[in-house]
């Protein structure tokens, strides 16, 4: 049997999903945790009965940790996990990789140097209904692609501000934006590996209901590169927490998705009876079987053990010696486009994602 692949968590807050994780992980082994409060440290070394630090450089001398997974604020990601692979270490880090473009090259070119793997969390990217969609755009039964369409209607109390740990969410600095960069990431990241990249964007934000630095509400228009328009929205202030839908059109067909849910599969198919038994077929494995309590209104709701699968996906590419499936230069793509939206709603112009650097 392969010897076990030894994880370190630093930062528990969303750290002690990835805890929870890395334990059921095949292959993976938590050995230690990382955090500067002890009220939150003690309690999940003492549940997982692993070894504690309360300083981060403490845990890197650790020889049997062989991955860090940096699970901090977004914008001490980079920092994080470019110290931890300079200490010989392999990095997951949580999304966004970091709030700034420049330090999200340097965790690249940190990773070519050291020969360290870096993997960027992005679990929607593994869910079965996802790679559906994926799987059938890839094989060109869409045809050529027109648009794609994100609306992330979430709900976030203005608690969930206030009580994180030295208020860094929705501050430019550590959360680097909000509803669209803390939140609406993740869409934003499936959106671009639907469709591919984006060209240029024009963005509009605001705050309606929160005391924050950033925005509670954004809305955009994308322009792909391939040709085809996308918009999005986002918001942390649609009481009481409703769907994530995200609509994809193509010449021969469309696919509507709510949440983790397929609500329309229509491609055209040699006859109308055809298409309607395989709209049939997709709804009875990824239609809405029932309504629960999703993360548009609670954050640690998570409906799927995307982190557990991407831990996976780290101990085999480890042990393989290939790069993980979300490397770093995949998931700078949805900070890029992010960047370029906040740029053009502060100048009130249309912004080249490019040029973002």
């Amino acid at each position: 049997m392969a010897q076990e692949v030894g994880f370190g968590v630093v930062g528990l807050g969303m750290g002690q999903t990835h805890c929870r994780d890395i334990t059921d992980a095949q292959g993976a082994r938590l050995v230690a945790v990382c955090d500067v409060d002890e009220s939150r440290l003690n309690p999940v070394a003492e549940k997982y009965q692993a070894r504690k630090f309360g300083r981060f450089e403490e845990m890197l001398r650790d020889s049997e940790i062989d991955v860090i997974n940096v699970c901090t604020y977004s914008g001490m990601h980079a920092d994080m996990a470019i110290a931890a692979m300079e200490a010989g270490k392999h990095v997951i880090s949580e999304k966004p990789a970091d709030v700034n473009l420049a330090k999200i090259d340097a965790m690249i070119a940190a990773s070519k140097r050291t020969g360290k793997k870096l993997q960027v969390i992005f679990q929607e990217r593994f869910m079965p209904v996802n790679r559906k969609i994926k799987e059938a755009i890839e094989s060109g039964r869409l045809g050529r692609l027109i648009g794609c369409h994100g609306d992330l209607r979430w709900w976030r109390a203005q608690s969930y501000y206030d009580n994180s740990a030295d208020h860094w969410r929705g501050t430019w600095r550590w959360d680097g934006g909000g509803s669209l960069m803390n939140q609406g990431v993740h869409t934003m990241d499936l959106m671009q590996w639907f469709l591919g990249p984006v060209a240029s964007v024009f963005g509009v934000t605001g705050v309606y209901t929160h005391k924050i630095e950033t925005e509670d509400k954004a809305a955009a228009v994308l322009k792909f590169e391939s040709g085809a328009i996308g918009t999005i929205n986002t918001m942390t202030c649609a009481y009481p927490g409703l769907a994530t839908e995200l609509f994809i059109q193509g010449e021969q067909g469309a696919i509507e998705k709510s949440d983790a849910n397929i609500r329309t599969w229509r491609v055209q198919g040699e006859t109308k009876e055809a298409e309607e038994a395989e709209e049939a077929e997709v709804l009875a494995e990824f239609g809405r079987k029932e309504k629960g309590v999703s993360l548009s209104s609670d954050p640690n709701a998570l409906p799927f053990r995307g982190h557990r699968v991407q831990v996976e996906d780290m101990v085999n590419a480890i042990r393989e010696g290939r790069p993980p499936t979300i490397t770093g230069e995949s998931a700078r793509n949805a900070v890029a486009i992010n960047l370029a939206i906040y740029e053009s709603a502060r100048t009130g112009r249309e912004v080249r994602v490019r040029d973002m650097g």
